[in-house]
């Protein structure tokens, strides 16, 4: 369950309450949910009903309560906790994770695109693409075509041009090679890039060699695995930071979508690479351990998370080679 289906779960709730007639306050065009602060519970909060509170004539946590007795129905949410004043703290089932991973592998680099679907977009305005420093019209243009790809992925067609009214990817796209794109596209649009040949040495300090390396070493697991007579498969729940990183993947193309900010994808990348790579340790079984599930989940979530690489470097125009 990803954040985009809570908060579609949690204003569905808001939806059943006003039809019922136990809220009477408007409904909002979407409800945010995010990771619970330090000391927090549960995986996921909102304080949605913080802000009904006072159309609604009601104490948040009166309306908290109305709306976790909706929330809980949907099979794939463990709990609901009130908190504070009224925050709704949010616990997945178990197999939430293992489903994501599915989804992953069977969406493949379109995890994580909204496929034109108007009722999944974010209904907040796009915002204008900011123009970008140095390098004059290559940056710009690269920055601009970047933008069309992550939109396009959102749902988004050629009527968004009007609407931010700074976007100009015109002329032919030019086949930049990789080191000058992550250039380009892996900073702040106000801050100036690094040149280019600072990306071509093949170390650590590197993130674009570190982030195709990751993909790369995605790859190698599986073809090991292969040899070992073993394939991915999400059976068991995994306990790594890298889970939450490849699910936080379609909220990460929304933002850079919505922003115009391609650089939010590649520090997103730089962050799945850095986890993969401290996770493939893991995965295969080591000395003459047996492939068992646990094995085969960690396999899965390694190739979901190669996956988010692969996808997000298309998105950049950056190619992920296999070897690397």
């Amino acid at each position: 369950m990803t954040p985009a289906d809570l908060s579609r779960t949690v204003l569905h709730a808001v939806h059943r309450a006003v039809q019922d007639g136990v809220l009477s306050a408007p409904v909002p065009e979407r409800v945010s949910v995010e990771r619970p602060r330090p000391g927090g519970r549960g995986d996921y909060a909102t304080n949605v009903a913080l802000r009904l509170a006072g159309p609604a004539g009601q104490p948040p946590r009166a309306v908290a309560e109305t709306l976790r007795a909706r929330i809980v129905d949907d099979s794939r949410i463990a709990s609901v906790e009130i908190t504070g004043p009224g925050f709704l703290n949010i616990t997945l089932r178990a197999g939430a994770q293992q489903a994501l991973v599915r989804r992953v592998l069977e969406q493949g680099i379109r995890y994580g695109h909204r496929d034109g679907q108007d009722d999944q977009r974010d209904p907040r305005p796009l915002l204008a693409v900011p123009p970008v420093q140095g390098e004059g019209d290559l940056r710009a243009r690269l920055w601009a075509q970047s933008v069309q790809r992550l939109r396009a992925t959102q749902g988004f067609g050629q009527e968004f041009v009007a609407e931010t009214g700074s976007l100009d990817a015109s002329g032919p796209d030019v086949p930049y090679d990789d080191e000058t794109r992550w250039a380009m596209l892996s900073v702040a649009a106000h801050d100036h890039p690094r040149p280019p040949a600072h990306f071509l040495p093949q170390r650590e300090d590197n993130p674009l060699f570190q982030v195709r390396y990751a993909h790369s070493r995605a790859r190698a697991l599986t073809r090991n695995a292969a040899a070992l007579g073993f394939v991915g498969v999400p059976d068991e729940q995994v306990d790594t930071p890298l889970a939450q990183l490849v699910e936080d993947h379609p909220a990460v193309l929304a933002s850079a979508a919505r922003l115009g900010a391609p650089d939010r994808l590649a520090r997103h990348l730089e962050a799945t690479a850095d986890a993969l790579l401290d996770f493939q340790h893991c995965v295969l079984p080591l000395g003459d351990e047996k492939p068992m599930a646990a094995h085969r989940s960690r396999l899965a979530l390694a190739e979901a998370a190669g996956t988010v690489l692969a996808g997000g470097l298309s998105l950049l125009g950056i190619s992920a080679p296999v070897h690397l």
